[in-house]
């Protein structure tokens, strides 16, 4: 809690004050009362030693773990301003963000996406058994205000995390109430704040408050977003422009010239975030927490598939996603003991449920297809540290027991007569999906430089499903697939000085077969259908990493990390068989199977490097890059450019802080991706992207020129900003949306605490 008893040193001369990644204060005992017992650290950024992190559940020091991890603080966000969780998390430089609508915000790491990387919050995995493997924007859902940290865990986390977790782990830490530090106080906290952006007419509001007691404390906190359609730059390629949309005049559907091609139309939504926690510490060795974390957005348009083009107009005349929400329930309960089988234990029961939908309608054509998906997942985690100080050896082990069920259903509607029609579902109602497992991880040192990081994970994983014989044409009704997957790690840490690290790991992570993966039946594309496959098995994924960090004297910290992955076993869309048949029936149409099948493998290699320089205690200078590559084995057993690694990016940031002012200019920039490093299935998308010199999709090179700054004032702070100055018409590989253009922020925030 930050309190220390200092009676004894009373008379001392000199007092030293030390904590990890702050730079050490001495201050004599006179000069400590005259500041009324108070005492301000102020952060070392060049420091190895870091903040501890989240990646293994438990917190630990930075320099211990042998993997490169990336921190995202919420006070660096109060200048940073995102509009939401996914630009948070390009704002460090180091994960790629996909959009395929406003909506959204889909991130890439080390070359995998979507269902191959996990998202955790608090300690509780938030990947669901519909999570598939196209882009995947759940992210959104967590509201950049309430998060306190983020951790980016980069390469396979299974060991601790379970499935999905092969290109990297994304744990966000919400904000925890706040206890008083004594019985006689109330710890009180309040935040409010406007904000205004102009590329999108964004309006925002946020309001939270915290009351503490010794023992009791509660935390409460709301947002709301109100985007309007999103506007690109003026210079760059015109294939990014918005000419004409469809809309519905008279009843009928109809191309409408836009009279600002630059405006993309329609891209707007609302947004709702709500969370309330309450927290009851009887002591210093129970700490008990429950929380409902809630979010839920309007309809929002699906903007890339509304620019797909049929003859000379549109194929689509509506495709949007509806109302997306998420709720978290969950209840945390810490212990501190010293019992022979732990000093401290975590016991975390969660109850989540996702409810997104899908509806669209070609032009020109009444019938209007609707696909509405509720997922319930219950989860429990137990996790457990026992430490040897003596020995210098830490061990962490626990189980998670994961239950998923799936509802789905759907219909057909003919928007000029209301007539509704069952129609058959994205995934079997009522399906399920079952985790089991228990892990283990060791820390111990070997030298005194040196340390050495061993676990592993056995998980059993069991699906099942039963198919409408009434709504799908197929040659059988149920499904049932079990599976096992083990996975370990080993990794070795070296710390000759205070001022060097040096690591190198191997691990391997998987990914088991979901709903999505084992269980969909929908048509691809015309004549061909996807069917279930009970054979399917976990994909699996082994990596090495090196890396190493150096701080030279208080002015130059530099670091670099190198990686190379492996996924074996893929599960991808291949040609399949029914019972010796190659084509059934399906929507009135004889169509050829294909199903979900472990057929192909991926390679993915590169670095990652990073600079910081501190030329003076208000003046810095940061630097991060990305490099990397991949391939994937296509169905003829050829190899093709991998297409979730993304093109070389990364950030260049100069910040000035000062007393109560802070400012920053900064460069976000984006390699070329050319029509041959597309994947095949990229390079037919000719609507997502510019056109080289001969008439070929690409993705251009880009940069942006940035300005942020911000004031305080007690209890005011003012934040002011302008993002692309150049108003660059850009769009990120892999997007369907073009991003903003010169984009204004304004923010007050007031925030009072006593």
């Amino acid at each position: 809690s930050g309190m220390a008893e200092l009676p004894a040193l009373s008379h001392a001369d000199t007092l030293v004050f030390q904590l990890m990644g702050y730079k050490s204060l001495v201050i004599s005992y006179t000069q400590l009362r005259q500041l009324h017992f108070r005492v301000s650290l102020w952060e070392d950024p060049l420091t190895l030693s870091g903040i501890t992190v989240m990646a293994y559940r438990w917190q630990q020091e930075k320099r211990e773990l042998p993997l490169r991890i990336s921190t995202i603080r919420a006070r660096d966000m109060l200048l940073q301003q995102p509009q939401t969780a996914a630009d948070m998390l390009g704002s460090s430089g180091e994960v790629f963000i996909q959009k395929s609508q406003l909506g959204g915000g889909s991130p890439m790491i080390r070359g995998f996406a979507a269902n191959r990387v996990l998202l955790a919050v608090d300690g509780i995995r938030m990947n669901s058994a519909i999570f598939r493997s196209g882009n995947v924007h759940n992210v959104i859902s967590l509201d950049p205000f309430t998060i306190q940290q983020t951790t980016v865990a980069f390469g396979p986390g299974s060991t601790i995390y379970g499935s999905d977790a092969i290109g990297g782990v994304m744990h966000f830490t919400t904000r925890q109430p706040v206890l008083a530090t004594s019985k006689k106080q109330r710890q009180s906290d309040i935040r409010a704040l406007i904000r205004y952006a102009s590329a999108n007419a964004e309006k925002t509001t946020h309001l939270s408050l915290n009351l503490g007691w010794k023992k009791w404390a509660l935390l409460s906190s709301a947002s709301l977003n109100d985007f309007s359609d999103l506007r690109m730059g003026r210079h760059g390629p015109a294939e990014y422009l918005r000419p004409f949309f469809a809309t519905r005049i008279h009843q009928q559907d109809t191309l409408v010239v836009n009279p600002d091609p630059r405006q993309q139309i329609p891209t707007g939504y609302r947004h709702l975030h709500l969370m309330q926690k309450i927290r009851y510490a009887p002591n210093d060795k129970v700490d008990l927490q429950y929380g409902i974390i809630y979010s839920q957005t309007s309809d929002f348009p699906r903007y890339d598939r509304l620019l797909r083009p049929r003859n000379d107009g549109l194929r689509s005349a509506e495709w949007f996603y509806g109302p997306q929400q998420w709720m978290l329930a969950s209840l945390t309960a810490a212990f501190q003991s010293k019992s022979p089988l732990f000093q401290q234990a975590t016991l975390r029961a969660a109850h989540q449920f996702f409810g997104e939908s899908r509806t669209e309608r070609n032009f020109d054509n009444p019938w209007q297809q609707s696909r509405l998906e509720r997922v319930n997942a219950r989860s429990l985690n137990v996790d457990f540290t026992k430490q040897w100080p003596q020995r210098d050896l830490r061990l962490f082990y626990g189980g998670e027991f994961i239950f998923n069920q799936v509802r789905s259903t759907g219909s057909d509607t003919n928007i000029e007569t209301q007539r509704s029609i069952p129609a058959p579902p994205r995934y079997p109602d009522g399906a399920n999906w079952l985790s089991a497992a228990a892990y283990v991880n060791g820390q111990a040192r070997l030298l005194s430089f040196l340390s050495l990081h061993a676990g592993m994970r056995y998980n059993l994983i069991r699906l099942k499903a039963a198919f409408d014989p009434e709504l799908y044409q197929l040659p059988f009704d149920q499904l049932r697939n079990q599976t096992g997957a083990l996975t370990g790690s080993i990794g070795l840490v070296a710390n000759p000085g205070p001022l060097w690290q040096i690591y190198a790991n191997t691990a391997t992570g998987f990914r088991a077969p979901n709903i999505d993966d084992a269980a969909k039946i929908f048509d691809s594309s015309p004549g061909f259908v996807v069917v279930p496959n009970p054979n399917l098995k976990p994909e699996y994924a082994r990596s090495v990493e090196l890396g190493i960090s150096k701080t030279f004297g208080n002015v130059l910290k530099v670091d670099i990390s190198a990686y190379y992955t492996r996924l074996n076993q893929a599960m991808v869309r291949r040609n399949f068989t029914l019972q010796g048949q190659d084509s059934i029936v399906y929507s009135n149409e004889m169509s050829r199977i294909q199903a979900i099948q472990n057929a192909a493998f991926a390679n993915v290699r590169g670095i990652q490097a990073g600079a910081e320089i501190s030329f003076s205690e208000s003046l810095s200078f940061l630097l991060r890059y990305n490099w990397q590559t991949g391939i994937e084995e296509l169905d003829d057993g050829s190899r093709a450019p991998l297409r979730h690694a993304a093109p070389s990016f990364g950030l260049a940031r100069l910040s000035y802080r000062k007393n109560q002012w802070q400012a920053e200019a900064n460069m976000v920039f984006n390699s070329t991706v050319s029509h041959e490093g597309l994947a095949p299935e990229e390079q037919g998308k000719e609507y997502l992207y510019a056109l080289d010199e001969r008439d070929l999709p690409y993705a251009p090179a880009w940069y942006t020129l940035n300005l942020k700054s911000l004031y305080t004032i007690n209890p005011f702070t003012f934040s002011a900003g302008i993002e692309n100055l150049t108003n660059l018409r850009y769009r990120p590989y892999s997007s369907g949306i073009t991003a903003p253009g010169r984009n204004l922020i304004f923010s007050i925030r007031y925030s009072l605490s006593s």
